[in-house]
């Protein structure tokens, strides 16, 4: 049992790093780590959870659920710097977490990545499907609902299952397919893609800023904090940490930069620039779409898969000609999002594989492009299947539970490594030590506790699962030798 709490060698996952000696490409520079962080991170949050958190949650006061969401990504984002600085290894919290708390508690951050990632990538293909659909008919193509709907239904607010009468949500299934194609033939076509994506999904946005803005009424911003209805979560300060909860998914992309450190030019200085740079940048969209937006229309009519859409139509023909537009920026954002989270899990899977706790088949490479193929097409086949069944809400939950699970343990493992290794070199140092490593901790579990009982009954099902399969596969074919093993 002492083996569970083996940890990896620091100097021996340095000495990996300089010698790059899994054999992925060294390609990507300080801006498009950025790029990465941005492709990630601008998405779902504007383009389908904010109407949601508005209408059902915190009302115009949703800009402060995003400064709540922001300030605890802010913590986490500052200990990620911290790490990606120290382990510049593919592999995320997984690889900090086996450097500073042992195997087995990397193979739980490493299970719940999954959560985060491969279920992101999910979610936001069915928002894609969405605007894709939406645009299509804009324009004469009538695809049937039969496909482009999940053929399950689940109501958040009464926890209860139904079907759909749909038979599966094909063009979710169709751009997964495609982007996991991309990812096979190479990081560095990808990250191209995803330069051009974002250039076009900001040019959107600050369109919509630019023009949205003189259609703003402010009576639609009172009351700026509508009273409480008697149940927590909805409306009143509680709503507004409910939901900083929903629309914590909307921040998930920038640690997913830290997955490509090893695909980074020079990842000591510039893995924190791509991670806290995109973190900063989006969180100031986000604030200032969110006031935008509700100055438009009033937050109880903005409860729609396509917020942003409902309020340009709501400003009537002054703004028609900006609606296939934001139809256009949101199926972009959508599209690098899902890019950047199939990345990111292939590349965990990676990791996780080279240290054996997944089969060998997970770390192979690709002759020619040199890119984890087999995880790409592993990961593609499940996230399409997801996608194809399940609606965004449930989906929704579960990654934004896994994503401040992941923040605790990084956030933790800061704490762990400065009074158990000071001595080590830190190009990047977490500032107001210990107070923003312990911040990030409460403020993460913290906006745990505002998500539905039913969600955690889900992430302890899924944990024991993983549990399960460590000690039946993964704990007996670790290939961390014994001699490197300390406690």
């Amino acid at each position: 049992m002492k083996d569970i709490w083996a940890k990896k060698s620091l100097s021996n996952l340095l000495a990996e790093s300089a010698e790059n000696s899994n054999g992925l490409k060294r390609t990507l520079g300080r801006w498009n780590l950025v790029a990465l962080g941005i492709g990630g991170i601008i998405g779902a949050g504007i383009f389908v959870l904010t109407g949601q958190a508005a209408a059902s949650y915190a009302g115009p006061a949703v800009v402060l659920s995003f400064v709540v969401a922001g300030i605890a990504c802010t913590f986490a984002g500052l200990c990620y710097a911290e790490f990606a600085s120290m382990i510049p290894i593919a592999g995320s919290a997984y690889t900090y977490a086996y450097a500073t708390m042992g195997e087995f508690l990397a193979w739980v951050i490493g299970w719940d990545l999954i959560l985060e990632y491969l279920f992101a990538a999910s979610t936001v293909s069915v928002g894609w499907s969405g605007y894709t659909s939406s645009f299509l008919h804009d324009i004469g193509i009538h695809l049937p609902s039969y496909f482009t709907n999940a053929p399950i239904a689940y109501d958040t607010a009464t926890h209860e299952w139904s079907t759909t009468g749909a038979i599966v949500n094909l063009p979710a299934i169709f751009i997964i397919f495609m982007l996991t194609i991309l990812l096979i033939v190479g990081i560095k076509e990808s990250a191209k893609l995803n330069n051009i994506v974002v250039i076009i999904k900001l040019t959107v946005i600050f369109l919509f800023l630019a023009f949205g803005a003189t259609y703003v009424i402010t009576d639609n911003w009172t009351p700026f904090i509508p009273a409480n209805t008697g149940n927590f979560g909805q409306f009143g300060w509680s709503g507004i940490f409910r939901a900083a909860g929903v629309i914590f998914f909307a921040y998930i992309g920038f640690d997913a930069v830290s997955t490509a450190a090893q695909e980074s030019k020079n990842p000591q200085k510039d893995m924190p620039w791509g991670i806290l740079g995109s973190l900063v940048i989006c969180t100031i969209i986000y604030i200032m779409v969110g006031l935008v937006m509700t100055g438009m229309v009033k937050y109880d009519l903005l409860n729609d898969p396509a917020p942003v859409a409902i309020a340009v139509n709501t400003a009537g023909e002054g703004l028609a000609w900006l609606k296939p537009f934001i139809k256009i920026g949101a199926i972009a954002g959508l599209s690098s999002v899902i890019l950047v989270m199939l990345l990111a899990q292939s590349r965990i899977f990676f990791t996780m594989s080279k240290d054996g706790l997944l089969p060998t088949l997970f770390s192979v490479l690709h002759s020619k492009f040199k890119t984890p193929y087999i995880t790409s097409i592993i990961v593609g086949l499940v996230a399409s299947a997801i996608a194809g069944a399940f609606p965004i809400g449930l989906l929704g939950e579960l990654v934004s539970i896994g994503t401040l699970l992941a923040f605790v343990i990084v956030c933790g493992g800061v704490l762990v490594l400065r009074y158990r290794s000071p001595e080590l070199e830190r190009p990047f140092k977490t500032p107001f030590f210990p107070y923003v490593p312990i911040l990030g901790v409460l403020s993460s579990f913290g906006v745990m506790l505002t998500l539905p009982g039913d969600t955690w009954l889900r992430l302890v099902v899924w944990m024991l699962l993983g549990i399960v399969i460590y000690f039946a596969y993964s704990n007996r074919h670790s290939v961390l030798n014994k001699a490197e093993k300390s406690i």
